[in-house]
């Protein structure tokens, strides 16, 4: 299986599309916002439909995602339209991943932990997205939204407990 296919294209763009953000017009970081969000969806389904999965691409596309999100996160606090509580809100998943990773590692698990996609990191994701969305049009959003992000993460940090704990393995002497 190659690593360069169209799925893992997809991802990269991401990439190129954050850079838009940086153009202070509306179209264009609603068009680059949309696209992302598009590429995000298709990316993953052709990679299960047409059997173009990898490691790489497990790997690749959380990656980018968070490029592009934090990127983008960046570009609003400079201008002033996001405020830093609220950025570290919406990026409280990624600090529970961390966490975990450092427990993971901590206890001599983190090679035999398997990359994979959790219901809460979707939620999150479509959630940042739309935020990026309201942001781009000057939308007003309610503080319970950045509390959902914090709620999102410490579920995240459950979720992949669970996941650890579901697989039943043992660190290795």
């Amino acid at each position: 299986m190659s690593v360069f296919n169209l799925s893992n294209f997809l991802s990269i763009l991401r990439i190129p599309l954050a850079f838009v953000l940086i153009i202070d017009l509306t179209f264009y970081r609603a068009l680059a916002i949309g696209l992302a969000m598009m590429t995000d969806g298709l990316d993953g389904y052709l990679a299960r439909r047409f059997k173009m999965t990898s490691q790489v691409g497990a790997f690749l596309d959380p990656l980018t995602d968070k490029f592009f999100v934090f990127f983008a996160i960046g570009v609003f606090i400079f201008e002033g339209n996001l405020q830093i509580w609220q950025a570290i809100s919406m990026l409280s998943r990624d600090i529970a991943i961390a966490i975990f990773g450092t427990y993971l590692t901590l206890k001599g698990n983190l090679q035999n932990f398997p990359f994979q996609s959790i219901w809460s990191g979707k939620v999150t994701t479509f959630i940042q997205f739309v935020v990026l969305l309201a942001l781009t049009f000057h939308y007003s959003i309610p503080v319970y939204t950045f509390y959902s992000f914090i709620i999102l993460g410490v579920l995240a940090l459950f979720e992949l407990y669970y996941i650890e704990k579901k697989l039943n393995y043992n660190p290795k002497n």
